[in-house]
Formats: C-alpha cells, structure tokens, sequence
C-alpha cells in the first residue's frame, strides 16, 4: 500500500491518544492527516457502583471490556483505589476486539478471550455456555446501549453494568481543523462510533454534514457505525469492518483505488 494515499487529507474524529497508530498508518502511505477529536472521555460522576464492583471483584466470574476506554478508565480506577488489577482467576477477562486486548494488556490485565468479529454481540454469542450461570461485570460508557447486557442474559448470564467513563462532546481541536470541516476541505472523514457522529452532528449542523458528505467520503469503523451514519440521512463510502489501525488504512485505500476489500460503496 506504499503512497497508495499519496497527498489524500484526511481528517481521524479520535483524541491524539487514541488515533495514534492509525495517524501513523495514514502517514505511511502518503496522506495528510488532521485531528478532529469528536468525543472526549472523563471520569464518571458518580463512582460509587464502579468502587464498589472493584471491592467485590473477586466474586465475578467474567468481566468483559468493550473498548480500550473501558479497559484503560477501569484499571486506573483499580490502581486509584490501590486495588490493583488482579493477575490471575477470578475474574476472567474478555475483550471485544485485538485493540481493546492491547490496552488491557498495556495496562497489566490479562485477556483470556478476544472476540473473533470485533463486537459485543459477537463476544456474548462466542463465549456462550462459558457465562451461562456466571456473574459478569460489564464496565461501561455512561452511553452504552444495552444490547450486549441482554444478549448475555440470553445466554444465562447474571450482568452487573457499571459506569467506568462518561463519554462528551467535541474534545480540544485547532480552529483550522474546524473551519476546513465547515468548508470540506478535504477526502475522508473517519468516524469511529456513533458517538462521535451524533457529537459531529450537534457542533456543525445537519445540513453542514450532507454538504461533507456531498464532497468528501465517510469512512465508517464498524457496522453500528456505519448504520449510525445511515440512519441520519448521510451516505457512507466505507466501511472499515474491524476496529484496527491496519483496517481503517486498508478500507480508505482500497476505496480510492476501486479494489474491494473491506470496504463498501454507495449504492
């Protein structure tokens, strides 16, 4: 893929933290690529539930990670409350996906099973009769929706969800980034949740994201992405189908150079 994006602008909707290697990945094929971190992160307000899950911990079977902030904001509340993460069973760990793995990892937890489709769903129906009667504690965004909790508990699960991070709005951003969105000025826009859409929608306006739209392409990272941006009136040009630096690179290349892949056109 060496230049395959040679002088492409491209604009990540991730924090410097978070879109590091995938800045890097854009960099080495030759784009150009600006930050526009469309959701920030924080601690949650009310951390009582979360303390008290971390207390408790020895009596979970299962606790099951599904982003890389959940992993991150659950660990450093574990080393707040000198807790520490614990280094062996119980509980056991799941991640949704090699990212989410890879800061847990990072962060001293050992993952016993990552999810083989990179979601939620897929985790809950993959690991199946092995939290079929087991007490699973969920760390979540304070804007989860409750499709996992429900598909574990379809599997016999008993589910506590805890608040582990609040996600906001629009994070800290240089003013040119903002004016050159209002003006389009540029090839891709990569949006990875629908936080980060509906985040994108409330700063700049519905109708400046049809004219984005209308002049620049919409990378999707996921489907409930991907079917995010489609439900509010605006096409999606590409689909990323993991949540990895290496598959977000790929799609957006593969799209410009008319292969397949992982990507999808409009229709």
């Amino acid at each position: 893929m060496s230049g395959a994006l040679a002088g492409k602008r491209i604009v990540v909707t991730r924090s410097p933290e978070q879109a590091r290697d995938v800045v890097e990945g854009f960099t080495a094929v030759g784009a150009i690529v600006f930050i526009l971190p469309a959701v920030s992160f924080s601690e949650p307000e009310e951390p009582g539930p979360l303390d008290g899950a971390i207390t408790e911990l020895a009596t979970y079977d299962w606790v099951l990670l599904t982003s890389a902030n959940a992993a991150r904001f659950f660990a450093g509340r574990c080393r707040a409350r000198a807790a520490g993460v614990p280094a062996s069973a119980p509980p056991r760990f799941a991640a949704v996906g090699p990212a989410t793995a890879s800061a847990a990892t990072a962060e001293g937890i050992r993952v016993e099973y990552v999810a083989r489709e990179f979601s939620g769903l897929a985790m809950a129906r993959e690991l199946g009769p092995a939290v079929s009667g087991r007490k699973v504690l969920l760390p979540r965004s304070d804007r989860a929706n409750q499709d996992l909790p429900r598909a574990l508990e379809a599997q016999g699960a008993k589910v506590v969800q805890v608040v582990v991070y609040r996600t906001g709005g629009i994070g800290t951003h240089e003013a040119c980034v903002s004016e050159m969105f209002r003006a389009a000025d540029f090839d891709v826009v990569a949006i990875f949740s629908p936080s980060a859409l509906a985040n994108l929608q409330t700063e700049f306006g519905h109708g400046t994201m049809r004219r984005v739209a209308a002049r620049a392409a919409f990378a999707a990272v996921g489907p409930s992405t991907a079917a995010a941006i489609r439900e509010a009136g605006l096409p999606v040009a590409i689909t990323a189908r993991q949540a990895t630096a290496n598959s977000v690179v790929r799609a957006v290349a593969e799209y410009f150079s008319g292969g397949s892949g992982s990507m999808v056109k409009p229709a």
